[in-house]
C-alpha cells in the first residue's frame, strides 16, 4: 500500500505569510520555513509583529479569500487522487487552511490550529504534534504504508528523506545544492511522472 504525502504551501497553493505581507505592507512576513528551519522561532516572531501592527486572524483570513490554488495544482491534485491516497501535511493551521481546500476539492489535511483570543488576536499555536511531517510519515509507515512525499521547504526535508520516495518541487537553489541527493523539479508534469514511477515501483 503506497500513500503520497504533500506539503501545502509553495506545491499547490501561494504562500500565505508572503500574500499577507503584501497585503499588508509589512515585509518582514514574507521570511518563511525557506528561510528559517526553526518552526517555533518563526511563528513566534511573526506573531509577534502581528502584535506590534494590531493584526488578528480577521485580516488574514480576509487575504486567504483572495488567494487562489496554484496554476494546475487542482487538476494535479485531481489525477493523483484518481490513483492513489493523498494526505496533505501542513505546517499551516485549520483557521488558515479550510478556503483552501475547498479550492482545492476538499482532499485531507493534516495541520496545526491558531489560538485566537475573542477579539481576534492570535495569542498562541498549538502544533498537532512535534516534526508533524516526519512523525505522520513514519505513523503512516508504522501501518502498513510506504509513503512518496514532496514538498520545497526544510521543515519538509525529513519527511521528504524518510520516505520511500521523496521529491523536492519547486525549491530553493540553496535547499537543491544542499541536498544534491534529492530529485528536484518544477512542473506539476515532472512530478506526476516521477510519482506515478514511484507507485509502479
Amino acid at each position: 500500500m503506497k500513500i503520497v504525502c504533500l506539503d501545502l504551501e509553495g506545491v499547490l497553493v501561494p504562500e500565505i505569510w508572503i500574500a499577507f505581507a503584501k497585503e499588508s505592507g509589512i515585509s518582514e512576513l514574507t521570511r518563511t520555513t525557506r528561510d528559517e528551519p526553526d518552526y517555533d522561532k518563526l511563528m513566534n516572531w511573526r506573531l509577534g509583529i502581528l502584535r506590534e501592527h494590531g493584526l488578528g486572524l480577521k485580516e488574514i483570513q480576509e487575504t486567504i479569500a483572495k488567494i487562489d490554488p496554484l496554476p494546475g495544482a487542482k487538476a494535479f491534485l485531481d489525477e493523483l487522487r484518481s490513483m492513489t491516497q493523498v494526505i496533505i501535511i501542513s505546517d499551516t493551521f485549520t483557521q488558515f487552511a479550510g478556503p483552501l481546500m475547498e479550492k482545492l476539492g476538499f482532499p485531507t489535511i493534516f495541520c496545526n490550529s491558531l489560538e485566537v483570543a475573542p477579539d481576534g488576536a492570535i495569542t498562541g499555536f498549538k502544533m498537532r504534534i512535534e516534526n508533524s511531517k516526519l512523525t505522520t510519515v513514519k505513523a503512516l509507515q508504522s501501518i502498513g504504508y510506504e509513503t512518496i512525499a514532496s514538498g520545497d521547504s526544510h521543515n519538509d526535508l525529513a519527511m521528504i528523506k524518510a520516505s520511500k520516495a521523496g521529491f523536492l518541487f519547486r525549491s530553493t537553489e540553496q535547499i537543491k545544492k544542499d541536498y544534491p541527493e534529492l530529485p528536484a523539479y518544477e512542473t506539476y508534469e515532472e512530478l506526476m511522472a516521477a510519482i506515478k514511477k514511484a507507485l509502479a515501483e
